[in-house]
């Protein structure tokens, strides 16, 4: 409107100072308001058009707002629910994460649940159990099979653990085959009773407790004494008699069979055994006879040789001589060289007995070397026998790999009997030789004291008035 009024006023200015030369004062008024009425009348209009379209215009304004503040809203419930959603989304990620996790743990439970209950089986039961053992395993690995079909052939092995526990309550019978002692194959029955199972035939013949041996894929019947065999087949046949009580569960049997004889032991060495036990056996002959020996060597009392002093003192040559030679060995030998030289110098006299002693020194000290070759090489013979046997061990190791513990066990057992075998020579074989040892050298030293002795006295002798 203001622009109105201010385009009315340039309009009425120009046109009045067009027109005032020309027209009177009257004519320019009456001119201006007509203009002035027109423009009047405009502006009602115009106002009156305004007033007609500013209803509507709020109203839609109005309508627009509410429909800004409806979408609003809109927005911030979408917001919310998608936010809402966001993380009902990572909780249900968290709990299947969970939930994997929990069949992945119930399932390695279940495959290992597997493999001990099979080897918490005894030998004798294995066939009464493989079908559901067998059908785990393979369903382990079964590309074909669902989750669930694998998750039901692991629950049947549980199912069927639950009905033997139920079976063995107060001992439980089914028929299988056995092994005799004798390695005959038969048919029967076993009694299982906790953790033990005894067994008998049909005919009655064999009957004992079971036992899973190396190398034997069939139950291994272990007898027992005769008075216990009725009791056993009574068992299997009525469900009533007697069985034997073993505290140890099966370990005094097993201990009482793994007992050697020292032929046993020396077999398990092999020929490096055999070869240590030769080396002691000759050994120990040698000391015998070497001990005999030394014993049986005779060296001159003190009061022989005072006594062949005391002739050559009184100048008879010939009963110092008859003397001497009754003296028995190499002492008899020193004592008559002495007599025929006791008038030679000391130093000739001394050099004629010392060769006397040196001789006779390798005979009391032979075959001693030997006893400390044997000392010193049957251990290292037993090092050799285990270095060869734990050779052997791994070879088998290698072939047929680590799943049989006992038999690993038994190799390295073998393998180091040689080392025992080689300590048992080694260590009696020294004591032997430093006793033997030791008395060759006192027997050596006797005689030595009988050449001081004899020489000492000569020189005595001579040193008394009289003698030359």
């Amino acid at each position: 409107m203001t622009r109105l009024l201010m385009f009315m006023v340039c309009t009425i200015g120009v046109s009045w100072s067009a027109s005032a030369p020309a027209a009177t004062f009257q004519d320019a008024q009456a001119g201006i308001d007509q203009r002035l009425e027109k423009a009047l009348r405009d502006l009602s209009s115009e106002r009156a058009r305004i007033a007609k379209e500013k209803i509507p215009l709020s109203k839609a304004v109005s309508r627009l707002e509410d429909e800004v503040i409806a979408m609003r809203r809109e927005r911030a419930r979408l917001l919310k629910v998608r936010d809402s959603r966001t993380i009902d989304l990572t909780s249900l990620r968290k709990q299947v994460s969970s939930l994997e996790e929990q069949e992945e743990f119930v399932d390695s439970r279940l495959k290992e649940f597997v493999r001990d209950f099979e080897g918490r089986l005894d030998i004798s039961e294995l066939p009464l159990y493989e079908g559901v053992t067998g059908t785990a395993k393979r369903a382990e690995n079964g590309a074909d099979l669902n989750a669930g079909e694998r998750r039901g052939a692991q629950l049947e092995v549980v199912k069927a653990a639950l009905a033997r526990l139920d079976e063995q309550l107060g001992g439980q019978v089914f028929a299988g085959e056995a092994l005799s002692p004798e390695g005959i194959l038969t048919q029967g029955k076993f009694v299982a009773l906790g953790p033990t199972v005894f067994y008998t035939s049909e005919d009655g013949s064999v009957a004992g407790v079971v036992e899973n041996q190396l190398n034997a894929a069939d139950p291994v019947v272990v007898a027992l004494p005769g008075s216990l065999d009725a009791g056993i087949a009574a068992i299997a046949e009525n469900g009533a008699g007697f069985l034997p009580l073993d505290a140890t569960l099966g370990k005094a049997l097993k201990t009482e069979k793994a007992r050697k004889g020292v032929l046993q032991y020396v077999s398990d060495g092999g020929v490096v055994g055999y070869v240590i036990i030769g080396l002691g056996l000759t050994a120990l002959l040698l000391t015998a006879f070497k001990s005999l020996e030394i014993m049986s060597f005779q060296v001159a009392a003190p009061t022989e040789v005072d006594t062949i002093l005391s002739e050559l003192a009184k100048g008879n040559h010939e009963a110092a001589a008859w003397q001497a030679q009754q003296v028995d060995g190499v002492a008899g030998e020193i004592l008559v060289t002495g007599v025929e030289h006791s008038q030679e110098r000391r130093g000739v006299l001394e050099e004629l007995l010392f060769e006397k002693i040196l001789k006779v020194r390798p005979w009391l000290e032979r075959f001693l070397p030997f006893l400390a070759i044997t000392a010193a090489a049957a251990p290292l013979l037993g090092l050799l026998g285990t270095v060869v046997g734990m050779i052997k061990t791994f070879q088998l190791i290698t072939i047929f790999g680590t799943g049989d513990a006992k038999s690993l066990s038994s190799g390295i057992s073998e393998a180091l009997v040689t080392t025992a075998l080689g300590l048992i020579v080694a260590i009696p074989t020294l004591i032997l030789h430093g006793a033997l040892s030791r008395m060759a050298k006192h027997k050596l030293g006797l005689l030595e004291q009988v050449s001081v002795a004899f020489v000492n006295g000569v020189s005595s002798i001579r040193q008394r008035p009289g003698h030359g």
